[in-house]
């Protein structure tokens, strides 16, 4: 009688397949066409206000922002304020009865929504999705008007409560879709999850426990009778596991079910190794017809980060190499398309980076996507940064909830982020990111959390509320000189033994075009000239140091791309970082990205450093060349120069008092790999003239800890 039971029940769920494929019950389209845009400042007179709103839209498409230019080019020059959108959607007079709502992955920073002028509902927070429910406003068959009234002004009840550190980009800047279910479905607007949470225990070789649980709602007026179903996938479609279990849902409140599952000889996700996902599908049916559909990732492994020694996944030891990344292009703000997403994937790809802490605030769902499918290890955080209001508690926490019910199902996220550099009152500060610290636990008990402070010590009050801390330090840039890492990161060990420490972040500007052929160990920093050379210095020397010390369990480059800083005008640039690899329109790979790329890549790197500083002061000079692949050989117009030493690393080659010419030096390196020759070649033109003409006088060493810009 079990035999014949499950039989049916298997039958049942295969004749639900063939029905999906026929049609999905769940509608979701997108609602990014179509959109007038206006821009303030407003009247605050409510005659004048009402007077000028009909007239001069602009016609948009999302996603879009306000601050594209403006907060791109001006220091403290833009525009932070109320803007509105419009459209008009005309729902088919056949979806009276189903639910309608609208989810917006991204609006910066404060939304509110209205329908036909009716109130729908509101979201602080310019980096995670909202859903709102807009069935009951609607009128079938007409036109009716969808309003969104957006604001980005700093407020000190939102996080980031300024515009210090990054620009919050006004606008509806991420796409929005248009939801339609049934009566009885998977939650909406559970915090805009998916309303499935999928958990992994004991995972091994051998075999892996999954729990999916899953939230329902029914807006029928009685009770009605479904079946769950639960389907595991694999990559090429077939079936590893799957339940079907009926189940009443009660109009009263929202339903949690579960399904728990003891998946066999799974194949694990092995991060870039082999980033293999299992695809999780939870229908819902009625009467053999399926009423409701989600699909998430599954990618069954198992993080272990170990102090003092590094990351362990599935048990193996992987590196952790790492970057930082800021979302905004140039001239597109934080309106970006996948295009956009992808192109910076594939870069930090290229570089060699196993892991990314994407800073400082939830990204764009396409992000924690593809990293699943790429196998990057990631580090995902609210923005909660910079500065403390004392006001900004409670959205603090709602958007920890968001970003971790909306990224649950994620595999490539490893860590949470709690805050970065917030620092007094401390006693209101400590009892906060306490207070985050349980609400992640409370809410993924399976992560590791982390809190980040800007100074260089470990016992830093604010920070010691988390499972790993993050020391963002930048030694030689804002204080001390750059090797003093070697003597700080020693100490740690010795006086810190046990602690999980990562470093967060380290770096220096560097703007590209400007150059100075001899550096020192401090920069130039709040000055009007940050030389690529400097930044290419600092690199060598820190990563030398980074890559001997274990101590430090991940270690993260500030940043992968220059970014705008709206409050800041340096380096000979107004409103820019300039610390990132990559220059912000993604057009020019530094220097130091070349670096990285011959330390961690596999694919083989030939480089010769200073391709820019052309003009040269010295007759005698080093050429510095990064190959992975073996011994380069160097020749200067023709010559081969064959006395080198090692540098900071195995692929850092060091050709001391190499002699030029008077005008125009060919200087080219090359090395035999695979059978073929692989070359590099840069110019440079020296003269005697140019000594004068280019000097600078030393910088001075600072003292200050870093704690901000």
């Amino acid at each position: 009688m079990k035999n014949r039971t499950r039989l049916f029940l298997l039958l049942l769920l295969s004749l639900s397949f063939f029905s999906v494929r026929q049609a999905r019950a769940r509608e979701v389209t997108s609602f990014n066409d179509g959109w007038s845009f206006k821009k303030g400042p407003f009247s605050k007179d409510p005659l004048l206000f009402s007077a000028g709103f009909e007239v001069r839209w602009q016609q948009v498409g999302l996603p879009h922002t306000w601050n594209a230019t403006d907060m791109q080019t001006e220091m403290n020059n833009y525009y932070a304020g109320e803007a509105y959108y419009k459209k008009q959607y005309t729902p088919a007079a056949n979806l009276k009865g189903k639910r309608i709502f609208l989810r917006f992955q991204g609006v910066g920073s404060v939304a509110e929504v209205y329908v036909n002028k009716v109130y729908a509902g509101n979201h602080k927070g310019a980096y995670s999705a909202f859903a709102v429910e807009i069935s009951k406003l609607l009128n079938y068959g007409e036109a009716n008007e969808i309003m969104v009234k957006v604001d980005n002004s700093p407020r000190p009840d939102v996080i980031p409560v300024n515009n210090t550190l990054f620009g919050v980009y006004g606008g509806i800047y991420r796409p929005v879709e248009l939801i339609v279910t049934e009566p009885v479905n998977i939650a909406v607007t559970d915090y805009a999850s998916p309303g499935i949470y999928i958990s992994q225990r004991n995972v091994n070789r051998k075999s892996a426990d999954v729990d999916v649980k899953i939230k329902l709602e029914n807006k029928k007026p009685q009770t009605e009778q479904i079946q769950l179903s639960t389907t595991i996938y694999e990559r090429d479609g077939r079936v590893k596991a799957q339940q079907l279990t009926p189940v009443s849902v009660s109009p009263q409140g929202r339903q949690v079910y579960e399904h728990h599952f003891s998946v066999k000889n799974p194949h694990l996700w092995q991060g870039l190794e082999d980033p293999y996902l299992y695809k999780v599908v939870v229908r819902l049916l009625s009467e053999g017809k399926v009423i409701d559909e989600v699909t998430q990732p599954l990618g069954l492994r198992h993080y272990e980060l170990k102090a003092a020694d590094g990351m362990y996944l599935n048990g193996k030891k992987v590196p952790m190499y790492g970057v930082c990344r800021h979302q905004d292009w140039w001239k597109l703000g934080s309106a970006l398309t996948d295009k956009e997403h992808d192109t910076d994937l594939a870069i930090i790809k290229e570089i060699g980076a196993t892991t990314i802490r994407f800073a400082h605030y939830q990204q764009a769902e396409r992000i924690y996507a593809k990293c699943d499918s790429i196998g990057f290890m990631v580090w995902a955080e609210i923005p909660f940064v910079n500065r403390v209001s004392t006001q900004e508690g409670e959205n603090a926490k709602q958007q920890l909830v968001e970003l971790i019910r909306q990224n649950y199902n994620h595999p490539s996220i490893y860590i949470w982020g709690l805050h970065n550099e917030v620092y007094t009152p401390y006693n209101y500060t400590v009892s906060l990111t306490t207070e985050l610290n349980d609400l992640a636990k409370t809410e993924d008990p399976t992560r590791l959390t982390a809190s980040v402070n800007g100074y260089s010590v470990v016992n830093q009050e604010s920070n010691l509320n988390a499972d790993v801390q993050g020391i963002n330090h930048y030694f030689g840039w804002y204080g001390g000189k750059i090797g003093d890492i070697e003597k700080w990161v020693t100490g740690l060990e010795q006086n810190f033994p046990g602690y999980r420490v990562i470093f967060s972040e380290y770096g220096a500007e560097a703007n590209i075009h400007q150059q100075e052929e001899v550096v020192g160990e401090v920069g130039r920093y709040f000055s009007q000239f940050y030389p690529e050379t400097f930044a290419t210095k600092f690199h060598e020397i820190q990563w030398g140091v980074i890559s001997k010390h274990p101590y430090l369990v991940a270690s993260y480059i500030w940043n992968t791309f220059d970014f705008a800083t709206p409050a800041s005008a340096q380096g000979g640039v107004r409103a820019r970082n300039m610390k990132g690899l990559v220059t912000f329109d993604r057009q020019t790979k530094k220097d130091p990205f070349y670096w990285y790329k011959a330390n961690w890549s596999k694919e083989p790197v030939l480089y010769i450093t200073q391709r820019r500083a052309t003009e040269r002061e010295n007759e005698l000079t080093p050429v510095t060349v990064y190959c992975n692949v073996g011994t380069p050989r160097l020749f200067v117009n023709g010559t081969e120069v064959t006395a080198f030493k090692k540098g900071n690393t195995s692929v850092h080659y060091i050709f001391e008092s190499v002699k030029l010419n008077q005008g125009e030096n060919v200087v080219e390196a090359r090395v035999e790999h695979q059978g073929k020759m692989m070359e590099d070649t840069v110019r440079w033109n020296y003269s005697p003239e140019n000594k004068d003409r280019m000097k600078l006088a030393d910088p001075k060493e600072k003292t200050k800890e870093h704690v901000g810009l």
